[in-house]
């Protein structure tokens, strides 16, 4: 899922609020906080309640090992969509 790939992507610079992570991806609040609740609920994601705040930060930075892979075969076939868009 490409929005779940750029929460992660988002996070690799440390914590962020759900607010944060809005901003950075220019995802609407609701659809950043279905797929945090998800990335948690499989252990992508620790949180922790800070006053009125929740931050989100990856739970284990082995993580971007298979999001470079993914990351690296969606920007390929982008390409490779452009090209054939292209030689039409």
């Amino acid at each position: 899922e490409p929005a779940r790939l750029g929460i992660l992507d988002a996070l690799r610079g440390g914590e962020m609020t759900v607010t944060d992570l809005v901003d950075a991806t220019e995802l609407g609040q609701a659809n950043v906080s279905k797929h945090l609740a998800l990335l948690h609920a499989h252990g992508f994601v620790k949180r922790r309640k800070d006053g009125l705040f929740t931050w989100y930060a990856v739970a284990d930075r082995d993580v971007y090992k298979l999001c470079d892979v993914m990351c690296g075969h969606l920007e390929a076939e982008a390409t490779a969509r452009r090209k054939l868009a292209l030689a039409r």
